[in-house]
């Protein structure tokens, strides 16, 4: 460590041009001694500035040419090098830098967790759930306060449980993210597997904890399946780990993303929230229905960017089996046809300004789904990754339209 301290300043550069060694001795004459410091306090200081494990693990994977790698790197990868050629003293008087190492703490923090919440299935869980509640509002007395403490008890709950089987998967695939997505926290090394675990089983009992404290049984028995198949689909046990089996893994994310969460949250507000009967109406069903081909296209299309990994690890998903080309149209082919009933629901609709609006933004989303598609370079992983949140953006857009068929 001392020798490392040591030979990194020959390489500092003031105004472009390079530190001569008798420039070196000059500046530094003196001062051998405070630079000569321990070995172990010399890593807390490192740390301190930079997170030396985090830098080891980051510039290993930097050559990776993908775009949200590139991201990620720039950052976390410049703390240290910033504090290096900066001109800032390993060593300073006590609280120097405590103002500015807390605020990059805590914004790193947020971002790690951020990384690991999968921002995107949350917003689609969020959004899925809000939509689902309005198919139960029957007239504008329906948006009382009432209305918006179940579909917020809904919400958090479906949340918290939803952080819980990310979180679950990313513990249970550290080595397979290490290729297919390595900058989550996990794999980067951010996180440990302690706090993984710790992150999981708080976010899954304050999830049972508040579904049962709202005493709505829809809503629990949502929570309660969803954590069955979530970790049924992880968990590396005997019989377990569904996501082995490619029909099996499809299977698991149709039922929560097209039955679960559309039938047990629309009663949830029915039969708690506004003490009706259970009924399944028009619109509902084509929410469920829709949703089952958009579900089973997030299935199969998660898959086509971590071909490599899925592979090295043995997870026979039907990318690995029919080929990325293959299962990237089927699932453009899937979505055009729901796009296609949406348009034909949409027109039998008894209501003009239902009619209008279903119709118009079905067929706008199907022609930029297929514009965008033909445009995809199959060969470019960020390129398909990209496509892959857009398909999200896709799934957020549909959940807009829901509430307005009728």
């Amino acid at each position: 460590m001392d020798s490392t301290l040591l030979v990194s300043f020959p390489n500092a550069s003031v105004g472009g041009n390079g530190w001569r060694r008798g420039n070196l001795n000059k500046s530094f004459s003196g001062s051998y001694a405070a630079v000569r410091v321990s070995r172990s306090r010399a890593w807390d200081i490192l740390e301190r500035y930079g997170g030396v494990g985090s830098q080891q693990h980051l510039l290993k994977h930097h050559t990776r040419n993908t775009k949200e790698q590139s991201a990620f790197y720039r950052r976390h990868g410049k703390r240290l090098l910033v504090n290096a050629t900066a001109g800032h003293p390993l060593e300073s008087e006590p609280g120097a830098y405590n103002s500015k190492s807390i605020w990059n703490s805590i914004k790193n923090a947020i971002d790690a967790f951020y990384r690991f919440s999968r921002p995107h299935t949350v917003i689609g869980t969020a959004l899925s759930i809000i939509s689902v509640s309005l198919l139960a509002v029957e007239n504008l007395s329906d948006f009382s306060p009432l209305f918006f403490k179940g579909v917020l008890e809904a919400v958090v709950a479906a949340l918290l449980m939803n952080i819980y089987i990310v979180g679950l998967n990313q513990l249970s695939d550290i080595d397979i993210d290490k290729v297919n997505k390595p900058y989550l926290p996990l794999a980067s090394g951010e996180y440990s597997v302690g706090t993984g675990i710790m992150i999981v089983t708080s976010f899954l009992i304050l999830s049972f904890w508040l579904g049962w404290v709202v005493g709505s049984w829809p809503l629990f028995w949502a929570l309660f399946i969803s954590f069955v198949l979530g970790t049924a689909y992880s968990i590396n046990l005997p019989l377990l780990r569904w996501k082995r089996s490619a029909v099996v893994a499809a299977m698991c994310i149709l039922a929560v993303r097209a039955v679960i969460v559309q039938l047990a949250f629309f009663l949830h507000m029915q039969i708690h929230v506004y003490k009706r009967p259970a009924a399944f109406s028009r619109p509902l069903i084509f929410a469920t229905a829709f949703m089952s081909f958009f579900s089973v296209v997030i299935a199969l299309f998660k898959d086509i960017p971590d071909i490599d990994g899925d592979k090295i690890f043995g997870i026979r998903s039907f990318t690995v089996r029919l080929g990325q080309k293959r299962v990237f149209w089927i699932c453009i082919s899937l979505l055009e046809m729901a796009y296609g009933v949406a348009v034909l629901v949409g027109a039998s609709s008894g209501f003009l300004m239902s009619k209008c609006i279903t119709v118009l933004g079905h067929v706008i989303l199907a022609l930029i789904l297929w514009n965008r598609a033909k445009s995809v370079d199959l060969n470019s992983k960020a390129a398909i990754t990209t496509f892959y949140m857009f398909i999200w953006k896709l799934f957020y857009a549909e959940y807009l339209l829901i509430p307005l068929v009728r």
